[in-house]
C-alpha cells in the first residue's frame, strides 16, 4: 500500500489531497489560528474519504509534504517575535537608511519608510571589522561580545539575528558569535548572516537575516505543536515543507532557516500547473491561484517558472531566490468596501474563515467577493462545498445593500456586479505585471485557473488580458496540495565570488566545487537515491556598472577556459531574453557576482488512476447576473459535466468543491481525465 498526502494551509482553507494507490481522495477544512486544528480537520476528511480509522491512516502515510502560511501571515500581518540584532559597528540604522524606499509613482514627497522588523533600541553594534578582502583590521573580543549580547537580551530579544559588514567574505566572527550563543545561551534562536545567504550587499541580506530570526520562535512553536498532534496519532514519515524556491526540504532543515517557508503554498499550485501543462503540451502557461485570501499569479515558459535571484517579501527586498508569484489581496473572502472618495474598491483586507463573508452565517456582516458572487446567482448556496456548508443568500444581499448598493444609490444586483468586475480587473492587472510586464504576450498562454474561488473569474480575467483558452484543473480547489505531492526536493548553496573571464577559469571551478561539495553532503543526509540526484550550476552575471544581475546556468561540469566563450554567449542570450533583442552590451567587460549550485532530488509521485469517481450528470437551470453584461439571464446548471464531457456556454459546471462560469460564446470540454478545458469565442 503506498499512501501519499499533501496539505495546503490557505488563509481561509486548509487544503488536503491523498493518493492511496493511485486512487486519489481530496477535502477540505476552515483554516484555523492555531495552523494545527485546521491540518488535522482536512486529514479527518481524509480518513473518512479513505474508510480508514486514524490509527490505520497515519501508520501507513509514507510521504507528508506541507504548504503553510505560518511565515507568510507573520511577514503580512508584521507579526514578529521580539527579534534582536547584532551588526558592526556604525552600521545599526542600516535597516532604516534601506534603499531610499519609494511608492511605485517614484514621488520623493510621498517616500514611506520599509515596514520595521526590529526595534531600534534591540540592534546593538559590535566592534569588530574585516575588509573587502576577508582580513581582519579589528579582531572580536570576547569580553565585548558579551556585552553587546547581554545589553541585546536586556532590550527583550527572544531570538537574535547577526550581520556584520564583509561576513560573506569572511564568516570567522560571526561563526564565533554563533559558538559563544551555544555555549552561553543554548535555548536562543539566532540566525548567522553567513549561513542563511553569503552574498554581497548588506541590506538585503540584513533584512533576510533579520526575518529568519524574527520568525523562528513562531514557526518553531507551531511546527513542535504539529509534530507532537502528529505523532501522537501514528505519523512515522517525515514531515515535508515546501520551500519559496520552488522544492521541499525536510522540516529538520526548514527550522534552520524558516524565511524560505514564505508563499510556500502558492509554489505548490506553481508546480503543479507546470506538470499539467506538460500533460497537456502547454508549453507556455499563466496560473491564477485564488482561494478566500489572495490571487496568486505565476508564468511557466518552456516548462520552467520564472526564479527571482532577490525576492520582495512584505515589501522588503530581500538576498532570498524564489518563484516568481504577484500577489495580491484578491479572494473569495476579500471585502468590498466605499473609500473615502465614494469609490467601489475591494480588498486587500479579508474576511478570512472566522467570521468569514456574510453568506457564511458566522458574524460577517461586511459583503465580500463570494457574497457577491452568491447575489449574481454564480453559487448554489445549497451545495457549497459539496453541501457541508450551508450560505445565507439574505445575509449576503442584506450586507450588498446595506454597505454597498444604499450608499452609492445602486441597485444590489448592480452592486454585486461592480464587485465582481472590480475584482476581475485587479485580478487581470497581476497576470499582466508577470507577462506584459516582463516582455511577454499574455495571448501566447494558455491559463490555469485553481483555487476554491477561481473557476467563478478564470474565464473573465482570461478575457480581460486576451488569452483564449483556459483550464481549470478537475482537483481545482486543492490543486496547490496537489502540486505539493509533486514537488522535488531542492537545496541551493549560494556564495558571492567577484570573478572576470579576465581571471583564471581555474578560479571559478574551485568555488563551483566546494559549492557541490555541501550539496553532496544534503544528498548523504536526506538519503536521495544515486539515481535520482541532478546537480544544477548557476550565476548570477551583469555588465560592469551595472546594479542587477541575470541568473545563467552553465555546464553541469568541470569548467574550463574552454568554456568561457560558452558561457559568455548563454549570458547574452539570458540577458537579451530578460530585456530584449539587442539590449546586451555585447563590448563591455562581464561581472560573475554569485555562483550558485542547486541539488535536485526527484520525486517519484503516484500516477492518479482514479480522481475519486464521478456524479451522475444531471442539469438544472439557475437565474444568474451575466458577469460580461451586468443583466439578469438564465443557464444550464451541470453537476457531474465529465459524464457530459462538452458544452457550450453561457453555463455553470458545480464540482463538489468548486464551481465553473463558462461564458456566452465558449465551449468547455473534459480533456485528458476530467480537467475542464474552455475556449473562449470558440461557440
Amino acid at each position: 500500500m503506498t499512501l501519499h498526502v499533501g496539505i495546503d494551509v490557505g488563509g481561509t482553507f486548509t487544503d488536503a489531497v491523498a493518493v492511496h494507490d493511485g486512487r486519489a481522495v481530496r477535502g477540505k477544512a476552515f483554516s484555523t489560528p492555531d495552523v494545527t486544528t485546521g491540518i488535522l480537520n482536512a486529514l479527518a476528511g481524509l480518513e473518512d474519504l479513505l474508510g480508514v480509522g486514524e490509527g490505520a491512516f497515519y501508520s501507513r502515510i509514507d510521504r507528508f509534504v506541507l504548504g503553510n502560511t505560518i511565515v507568510t501571515n507573520a511577514v503580512d500581518e508584521q507579526k514578529y517575535s521580539a527579534v534582536g540584532l547584532l551588526t558592526t559597528q556604525g552600521f545599526r540604522d542600516t535597516l532604516r537608511i534601506a534603499r531610499s524606499a519609494r511608492d511605485d509613482e517614484r514621488d520623493p514627497h510621498r517616500m514611506a519608510p520599509p515596514p520595521e522588523i526590529v526595534e531600534r533600541n534591540r540592534i546593538v553594534e559590535v566592534p569588530e571589522r574585516i575588509d573587502s578582502s576577508g582580513d581582519v583590521l579589528v579582531p572580536l573580543a570576547e569580553d565585548a561580545l558579551g556585552r553587546a549580547v547581554e545589553r541585546v537580551l536586556a532590550a527583550g530579544a527572544e531570538s537574535l539575528a547577526v550581520c556584520l559588514l564583509w561576513s560573506f567574505r569572511n564568516p570567522r566572527h560571526e561563526q564565533q558569535i554563533g559558538e559563544y550563543l551555544e555555549a552561553r545561551h543554548p535555548e536562543l534562536p539566532y540566525t548567522l548572516s553567513s549561513s542563511l545567504t553569503p552574498v554581497y550587499r548588506e541590506y538585503e541580506r540584513m533584512v533576510t537575516t533579520t526575518l529568519d530570526a524574527a520568525v523562528k520562535p513562531i514557526v518553531a512553536q507551531h511546527f513542535d505543536q504539529l509534530a507532537a498532534e502528529l505523532a501522537a496519532r501514528g505519523l512515522r514519515t517525515r514531515v515535508q515543507i515546501m520551500q519559496v524556491h520552488g522544492g521541499f526540504l525536510s522540516v529538520e532543515e526548514t527550522s534552520k532557516a524558516p524565511i524560505a517557508m514564505f508563499n510556500s503554498g502558492p509554489v505548490g499550485g506553481v508546480t503543479g500547473a507546470r506538470l499539467l501543462g506538460q500533460h497537456l503540451g502547454r508549453q507556455r502557461v499563466l496560473t491564477a491561484d485564488m482561494g478566500g485570501t489572495s490571487l496568486d499569479a505565476a508564468a511557466i515558459i518552456d516548462d520552467e517558472f520564472r526564479v527571482l535571484p532577490r525576492a520582495e517579501i512584505g515589501g522588503l527586498p530581500t538576498s532570498l531566490t524564489a518563484v516568481d508569484i504577484e500577489t495580491i489581496g484578491a479572494g473569495g473572502g476579500s471585502l468590498a468596501w466605499i473609500d473615502g472618495r465614494g469609490v467601489m474598491r475591494v480588498g486587500p483586507r479579508s474576511a478570512g474563515s472566522v467570521p468569514g463573508p456574510a453568506c457564511y452565517g458566522k458574524g460577517g456582516d461586511r459583503p465580500a467577493v463570494t457574497d457577491a458572487a452568491l447575489v449574481m446567482g454564480l453559487l448554489n448556496p445549497d451545495y457549497y462545498l459539496g453541501g457541508t456548508v450551508r450560505l445565507h443568500e439574505d445575509e449576503a444581499r442584506a450586507a450588498v445593500h446595506r454597505h454597498l448598493a444604499e450608499p452609492l444609490a445602486l441597485d444590489t444586483d448592480v452592486a454585486a456586479h461592480g464587485v465582481y468586475r472590480l475584482a476581475v480587473s485587479q485580478m487581470a492587472n497581476a497576470v499582466r505585471k508577470i507577462t506584459v510586464n516582463r516582455g511577454h504576450d499574455p495571448r501566447e498562454f494558455t491559463l490555469v485557473g485553481f483555487g476554491g474561488a477561481c473557476g467563478l473569474f478564470a474565464a473573465a480575467i482570461a478575457a480581460e488580458i486576451g488569452v483564449s483558452e483556459v483550464v481549470v484543473p478537475r482537483n481545482a480547489a486543492v490543486f496547490s496540495a496537489y502540486g505539493l505531492m509533486h514537488a522535488d526536493s531542492v537545496f541551493s548553496a549560494v556564495q558571492t565570488t567577484p570573478w572576470t573571464f579576465a581571471e583564471p577559469a581555474a578560479d571559478l571551478e574551485k568555488e563551483f566545487s566546494a559549492l557541490e561539495s555541501r550539496a553532496q553532503e544534503w544528498f548523504e543526509t536526506e538519503g536521495v537515491p544515486e539515481q535520482h540526484r541532478e546537480l544544477y550550476r548557476e550565476a548570477d552575471m551583469k555588465f560592469m556598472g551595472q546594479i542587477f544581475e541575470v541568473t545563467t546556468r552553465l555546464p553541469s561540469k568541470s569548467f574550463g577556459e574552454q568554456d568561457k566563450d560558452l558561457l559568455r554567449g548563454r549570458f547574452i542570450e539570458d540577458y537579451e531574453a530578460e530585456f530584449g533583442a539587442g539590449t546586451a552590451w555585447t563590448e563591455a567587460e562581464v561581472l560573475l557576482i554569485n555562483s550558485r549550485v542547486k541539488a535536485i532530488g526527484r520525486t517519484e509521485a503516484q500516477q492518479i488512476t482514479d480522481n475519486g469517481g464521478d456524479e451522475r450528470h444531471a442539469v438544472s437551470h439557475r437565474e444568474y447576473v451575466d458577469p460580461a453584461t451586468g443583466r439578469r439571464r438564465n443557464a444550464e446548471v451541470h453537476r457531474g459535466f465529465s459524464a457530459l464531457g462538452k458544452a457550450q456556454g453561457p453555463c455553470l459546471l458545480e464540482e463538489r468543491d468548486t464551481t465553473v462560469y463558462v461564458p456566452e460564446g465558449a465551449v468547455v470540454e473534459v480533456v485528458d481525465g476530467g480537467h475542464f478545458l474552455i475556449r473562449l469565442n470558440a461557440a
